[in-house]
C-alpha cells in the first residue's frame, strides 16, 4: 500500500519482534510485481516460520479446556476450629485473607476441539498464587478414580483414547480394561451416570481425589482430602440432554462461563477438607490413601475452610490456556505429600509433562510464574527470557557460597516429621481393596433419574462389546450392587445364572462379604445406606436440553 492511499491515525505502528516499523505488510519482496520471491524476504520468513510454529503439542490428557482468574478467600478455621491446629499455611491463618487463583476446567479425553458434552472426568486444576509461592490444587469433578497405581495410568488413558488404528472410541476397549479391573467400579457408577456429563462448569463439584498432608508449626501431620462445592448447585445432563446441546456447539461450557463472568455472575465454590490422623487406620474397610475410595462424612465430616470466586477470563487463550501449567508436587509450607501410589506418580509425570511441552524455562510465563519473590541458581535451555534473581553476587550461581550467593531458607526447626515407615521394598497393591462397596453404596444414593440414565448408559455401551465382556462387567455390578446388575443385565439378555460360574479374576481379592454376594449372586438384599452421606451425592438438578 503506497503512503498516500495509507490513512493514518493515531493507532501504535505494526513492528516485527525486532522492533522495526513494518511499512509494506501486504506484499513480499520480489524481483518485478510477478515474482519470484527473494529468500532475503525477513519480515516475511519470520511471520510465516513463527505462524508455522503457533501450536505448542497438545496435552495428552485435559487437552479442551478454559482458563478463569479470581482470588480464594480464607475463613481462618477448620469448621469451627482454628485452622492453625492442623496446619501452618500461611494461606489459611487469617479470616478474609485473599489470595489469587487461575483455574482450569477441561475435558480428559478428547482433543483440544473436542465437545466439551462429552462423558468425561472433568478436570479442576486451581494455582493459588501465595505469599510463598504456588500451591497446585490439581483434581477432577469426580471423587475417585479409575486406578488406585499410576504404573496404571498409560494403560487406562490408552484405553479411554480412540483406537491406535481406526481412531474410533470403541465401548470394547474401554470396557475390555474395566472387565479386568475391578478397582474401576466406583468410579464407572459415577462416570457414567449423570455426573459424567455436568450442565456446565459452573455447576460442578471439585476433588482433589488424591489424600494429602497437613502439618501444624509442632510438625503434626494429619491426612486430608479436598472438595469444592460449587455455591451454584450441581446440575448435570443425561445422554439425551447433551446430544441435543451437542447439536449447536461444541463449546458450550467455556462460552457459558465467559458469559456468566460478563454478565457479573461470578461463579463461588467453597473448599471443604476432610481430615484423619496419619497414619494407616486398620480399623477402616479402605485404605485412606486409596484413591478408588471416598471417606465416610459421618466419620470423617468435610468442614469448610475458605472460598474461591472467579471474576475474570484470559486476555490471551494461547498464554493463559494452553500454556498454563499445574502439577501435584507444587506445594507450600504447611501442605505434604502423603503416601498415595496414584500422587506419587503423577507428581513426576505432571512436571515431566510441561517441560515436555511447553519447555525447560515453562515456569517463567507470566501465569505460571510466582508471585511471591523467585531467586534461583537455574539458567539456560531452550526459551530463557531472563535470569532468575540470584544472590548479591550475581556471578555465584551455586550454593553453599561465601562470596554473596543465595542461602537456604530458615527451618521450622526440627527435622522431617511423619509416621516412622519400614517394609520390605515389593511390588504389591494394597491389602484392602474392597472393590464393590462403595460403588454399590453410591448406586443406592443416586437419585432415581440418575440411577436411570446409569442403568441405559450401561446398557447401550455394553451392547458393542463382545460377549464375554457383557458378562464379566455384569458380574462386577452384581456384586457391587443387585439392583444395578440385574437391571442392566436383563437390558443385555443376562442372567445371574449366565454369569455365576465365573470366577474371579487371577489375583483378584475378595472381601468375606464379597464371596457372600457371589454365592447369592443376583439374590443379595441391597446394601444398608440408612443415614449414609457421601462427598460426591450432593443433590444434582437435571439440566433438560430439548431440540
Amino acid at each position: 500500500m503506497t503512503e498516500t492511499a495509507r490513512q493514518r491515525d493515531d493507532r501504535p505502528v505494526l513492528t516485527n519482534r525486532q522492533g522495526h516499523p513494518i511499512h509494506d505488510n501486504q506484499n513480499q519482496r520480489t524481483v518485478g510485481a510477478r515474482g519470484p520471491a527473494t529468500l532475503e524476504n525477513y519480515h516475511f520468513l519470520e511471520k510465516i516460520s513463527h505462524f508455522d510454529r503457533e501450536r505448542i503439542p497438545e496435552r495428552v490428557v485435559h487437552a479442551r479446556g478454559v482458563t478463569a482468574f479470581g482470588y480464594f478467600e480464607a475463613y481462618g478455621s477448620w469448621g469451627d476450629e482454628p485452622i492453625a491446629q492442623y496446619t501452618r499455611a500461611k494461606l489459611f491463618q487469617e479470616r478474609g485473607k485473599r489470595t489469587d487463583v487461575a483455574v482450569r476446567f477441561s475435558t480428559v479425553i478428547g482433543g483440544r476441539d473436542s465437545a466439551e458434552t462429552a462423558r468425561d472426568p472433568r478436570g479442576f486444576a486451581v494455582k493459588f498464587y501465595t505469599d510463598e509461592g504456588n500451591w497446585d490444587l490439581v483434581g477432577n469433578n469426580l471423587g475417585v478414580f479409575f486406578i488406585r497405581d499410576a504404573i496404571k495410568f498409560p494403560d487406562v488413558i490408552h484405553a479411554l483414547k480412540p483406537d491406535p488404528v481406526t481412531f474410533e472410541q470403541r465401548p470394547e476397549r474401554i470396557f475390555d480394561f474395566m472387565s479386568q479391573t475391578p478397582e474401576s467400579m466406583h468410579m464407572l457408577v459415577n462416570l457414567f451416570s449423570p455426573r459424567g456429563i455436568p450442565a456446565d462448569y459452573r455447576h460442578m463439584q471439585g476433588f482433589g481425589v488424591n489424600t494429602y498432608k497437613w502439618e501444624n508449626s509442632d510438625g503434626r501431620t494429619m491426612l486430608v482430602k479436598y472438595h469444592w462445592m460449587p455455591k451454584q448447585g450441581v446440575r448435570s445432563m443425561t445422554e439425551e440432554d447433551a446430544a441435543n446441546v451437542q447439536a449447536d456447539s461444541l463449546g458450550h461450557a467455556t462460552k457459558d462461563l465467559y458469559e456468566a463472568v460478563e454478565r457479573g455472575e461470578y461463579p463461588e465454590w467453597e473448599l471443604l477438607v476432610q481430615m484423619m490422623e496419619d497414619h494407616e487406620h486398620p480399623e477402616l474397610d479402605f485404605d485412606p490413601l486409596d484413591d478408588t475410595k471416598t471417606w465416610p462424612e459421618q466419620e470423617f465430616p468435610p468442614k469448610p475452610v475458605g472460598r474461591m470466586v472467579l471474576n475474570r477470563m484470559p486476555d490471551d487463550f494461547f498464554t493463559q490456556n494452553e500454556q498454563i501449567a499445574f502439577g501435584t508436587g507444587v506445594l507450600v509450607d504447611g501442605l505434604d505429600f502423603s503416601d498415595d501410589k496414584m500422587l506419587v506418580g503423577r507428581t513426576f509425570s505432571y512436571s515431566d509433562t510441561q517441560r515436555y511441552r511447553v519447555g525447560p524455562n515453562y515456569l517463567q510465563l507470566p501465569v505460571n510464574r510466582a508471585k511471591a519473590p523467585v531467586h534461583t541458581n537455574q539458567n539456560g535451555g531452550p526459551m530463557a527470557y531472563e535470569v532468575d534473581p540470584r544472590g548479591e553476587n550475581r556471578h555465584v550461581n551455586y550454593e553453599p557460597s561465601t562470596l554473596g550467593g543465595l542461602q537456604e531458607a530458615e527451618g521450622p526447626g526440627y527435622g522431617e516429621q511423619g509416621p516412622e515407615l519400614s517394609g520390605r521394598l515389593t511390588r504389591s497393591r494394597i491389602p484392602r481393596t474392597n472393590d464393590y462397596l462403595q460403588a454399590g453404596q453410591r448406586y443406592l444414593l443416586m437419585e432415581d433419574w440418575e440411577r436411570d440414565d446409569l442403568v441405559a448408559n450401561f446398557t447401550d455401551q455394553f451392547r458393542q462389546c463382545p460377549r464375554h465382556i457383557q458378562e464379566r462387567m455384569v458380574w462386577h455390578l452384581l456384586l457391587a450392587e443387585n439392583d444395578l446388575g440385574l437391571r442392566v443385565g436383563e437390558g443385555l439378555g443376562i442372567s445371574p445364572q449366565d454369569v455365576a460360574n465365573l470366577e474371579p479374576l487371577p489375583d483378584q481379592q475378595l472381601t468375606d462379604e464379597d464371596r457372600e454376594r457371589l454365592a447369592n449372586l443376583g439374590k443379595n438384599p441391597p446394601r444398608d445406606v440408612e443415614g449414609l452421606t457421601m462427598t460426591h451425592c450432593v443433590p444434582d438438578e437435571r439440566h433438560v436440553v430439548t431440540r
